[in-house]
């Protein structure tokens, strides 16, 4: 037996040996799956059954390709040139340098990076008169790249009725055309070009298929149509492709990810072998089975059940916050413990929106924990955020310069770059500081914002901290620039900013000043350098794929947060939201921490009504959890007789699991719950908060909350233009939109 089949369990030696004909290897979280793919192209070299360069592995990631050719060397003893492993795109641009002239392409055509296609598309916007700024660029790159991937053209997005849509559509087919004068190709084109180079060229198809004779794909719940159909071209008889995959962690599919190519790898490739690894490596016992008490729920899966020898360890820990800020300050102190006697452990906080990091990064700076994020920036260097604080230290300090240039056309105003320029030329030749020169100005437009910013002014100097961010954005109209936009980018932009408004709210209660808030804003911006070396990882569920940690806790699991909101309507947002959840629980090596908080504010001044608990916490038995009570009493959902949800009976509302109707007995409340403002929900709501509404006088607006019942309810609103007001329902006569 060869010496490297000694280091593999019984599973993994059959997936290593297999080494004929399709092979589909569904390897659970921390199996060893990466260790299957290395060790199977070292088998095969080392048995003389290939040589290196007819071997091609291709992955996600530059690293894990990296990662996957010094393995392989290793484990020769030797160093090698090849196999090919390398990432789809690596491959694809290859191939394409070979094979570009049967496609009409020149060979030395260029590869646009993200910035290289960022400056391509902002300077059409600019063309177009439209708002050019870097992340508006972004969210149109983000379309075309789906559209592209869907095999979708500039035509259909045309055959929209939204003017924005037709406007969108030419910047597509400029975008495009750009990329052919330049001689260029984006990521994208990488991947259509090399297919259509496959497909459309019998001779370039049979070169391929015959260099290559062994094919392996890691990571395969996550190709997208294009990466799919490269690995189906490649393949040639006898079709000895091992793809290696597992369809409970595919979270990607807003990238264009289907983890149905899974389930089609059988029907696609006649007579494939499946072997399943479901021995776990990372992970404790007691970890595993929350996990998979959560994801066996899911329909759309092969089934499998992860074990592991490691049987003992602590059980997975549940704490129930009253708010976001209290838990985010549970967590941060059992990390500053945890940091302090067991100084060498790796921990993570995981949350599924990049919002939530505020509430853990003020948390543990208060502590003085090192910490780094990955997934986003720093919350205070998020753009929509400097944007707002940039209103405020204008109103505050009109001669802040900087921030003057930042705000003059944001959201977009018609104050582009020849009159911002003509303004600063003006303020040069008079020796006057900007604000000044805008003082003086004649032009229409600078009228109109300077004007705003008076208003803005006086509502600083004259309202609570919240309450005048909340005017500044409606004044701006920030706010219905991004609701308007009506994508998920925008959507979480403003979570960003309601994020913003609740740390203002704190602030007040800390009794911090207008100028105190911006300081600190400004100096955890300032003094946010990440650590590699850092305590505590603060990361978002996707970007959590692929790490591991001693110590994980598992933020914010509550309805319409995780799950996300926009995910409630359909069984498959659920589900993709369920993986995502898996994922999470099983980057945990030792200890896992499930947290929820009671209250989290959607704006500063509303608490709202108290949050559901996530169905994912009630999908795991109430023995494999410890409850630690929060001071004063039991969890609120420590009894199973408690919340569950069901779907089929009634989509988004939560019934008791015993059927009845009947409310839980009330357990009593801490001081510091007692503090937080409640108000009793509403029967027949007509207009329930979040919704969207139309007055005759104030316009359009949102509901923030309700108050009362029967005739004299009051409905409290956010209107865009006219800020809060509270109305008599009976007497407002609006219109739900």
């Amino acid at each position: 037996m060869s010496s490297l089949l000694q280091d593999l369990n019984p599973a993994q030696r059959q997936a290593v040996t297999t080494t004929e004909g399709p092979l589909l290897v569904v390897a659970g979280a921390g199996t060893g799956k990466t260790r299957v793919i290395t060790y199977r192209i070292a088998y095969l070299i080392e048995q003389g059954r290939a040589r290196p360069e007819e071997i091609l592995a291709v992955t996600f990631t530059n690293k894990a390709a990296d990662e996957m050719r010094e393995r392989i060397a290793r484990l020769l003893g030797r160093p090698l040139q090849s196999p090919w492993a390398s990432t789809f795109h690596s491959f694809c641009a290859r191939l394409l340098r070979r094979e570009a002239p049967a496609l009409g392409l020149p060979r030395d055509f260029s590869i646009y990076d993200d910035s290289d296609q960022e400056r391509v598309v902002r300077a059409l916007l600019k063309e177009f008169g439209e708002d050019d700024r870097a992340w508006v660029a972004r969210g149109i790159l983000e379309r075309i790249s789906r559209s592209k991937t869907d095999g979708r053209t500039p035509n259909d997005w045309r055959a929209s009725a939204n003017p924005q849509e037709r406007r969108h559509a030419e910047v597509f087919a400029r975008y495009a055309q750009a990329l052919r004068e330049a001689h260029a190709l984006d990521f994208d084109d990488l991947l259509l070009e090399a297919v259509r180079a496959l497909a459309k060229h019998p001779e370039v198809r049979a070169r391929w298929q015959q260099r290559f004779r062994y094919l392996h794909v890691d990571e395969y719940q996550d190709t997208n149509p294009p990466q799919y159909q490269l690995v189906r071209w490649l393949a040639n008889e006898p079709r000895n492709v091992c793809v290696v995959g597992d369809e409970d962690q595919s979270i990607y599919a807003w990238r264009g990810a289907d983890y149905g190519n899974i389930f089609r790898f059988e029907q696609d490739f006649p007579g494939a072998r499946v072997l399943l690894l479901e021995q776990n490596y990372r992970s404790t016992q007691p970890i595993l089975d929350v996990a998979t008490a959560v994801i066996q729920n899911n329909l759309s899966r092969k089934g499998k059940v992860l074990w592991t020898e490691s049987k003992g360890g602590p059980r997975v820990r549940f704490y129930e916050a009253a708010t976001a800020r209290d838990e985010a300050q549970f967590v941060s102190e059992r990390v500053w413990k945890l940091t302090r006697s067991e100084p060498g452990r790796r921990l993570a906080v995981l949350y599924r929106t990049n919002a939530q990091s505020r509430a853990y990064e003020e948390a543990l700076r208060a502590l003085s924990v090192g910490y780094r994020v990955v997934g986003g920036f720093s919350f205070y260097k998020r753009a929509e955020v400097r944007d707002l604080l940039a209103y405020m230290r204008v109103a505050r300090n009109p001669s802040d310069e900087q921030s003057l240039l930042r705000i003059l056309n944001v959201p977009p105003r018609g104050i582009g770059t020849v009159t911002i320029e003509s303004l600063q030329a003006d303020a040069r030749d008079r020796s006057l500081p900007l604000t000044d020169a805008l003082a003086h100005t004649n032009n229409a437009k600078l009228i109109r914002f300077r004007e705003l910013m008076a208003r803005l002014r006086e509502a600083v100097a004259a309202k609570p901290l919240s309450e005048a961010l909340e005017f500044i954005l409606a004044e701006t109209g920030y706010q219905r620039w991004l609701e308007e936009q009506d994508t998920p980018e925008a959507e979480g932009r403003l979570e960003n900013l309601k994020e913003l408004t609740v740390a203002a709210a704190e602030g007040e209660a800390r009794g911090e000043s207008v100028d105190e808030f911006l300081d600190r804003a400004a100096l955890v911006s300032d003094a946010d350098e990440y650590d590699p070396e850092a305590a505590v990882t603060l990361m978002t569920l996707h970007s959590a794929k692929g790490t591991e940690f001693d110590v994980v806790f598992l933020a914010g699991m509550e309805e319409g947060l995780l799950p996300h909101s926009r995910s409630l309507d359909s069984d498959e947002g659920i589900e993709e939201e369920r993986r995502l959840c898996y994922v999470g629980m099983t980057r945990a090596r030792a200890e896992l921490w499930l947290l929820r908080a009671r209250w989290r504010r959607a704006w500063a001044g509303e608490m709202g009504e108290e949050a559901e608990p996530s169905r994912f916490l009630l999908e795991i038995p109430e023995p494999l959890l410890e409850r630690l009570a929060p001071p004063g009493g039991a969890a609120a959902v420590a009894d199973k007789g408690g919340w569950t949800y069901e779907a089929e009976a009634e989509p988004r509302r939560w019934r008791p699991r015993n059927g009845s109707s009947a409310p839980r007995k009330p357990r009593r409340l801490t001081e510091e719950e007692e503090a937080i403002p409640r108000r009793p929900r509403p029967r027949d709501v007509r207009y329930p908060p979040g919704c969207t509404v139309r007055h005759s006088k104030f316009g359009e607006g949102t509901v923030l909350s309700i108050d009362g019942d029967g005739p004299e309810r009051k409905i409290l609103v956010h209107f865009f233009n006219y800020g809060r007001k509270k109305l008599l329902e009976k007497y407002a006569a609006l219109e739900r939109v």
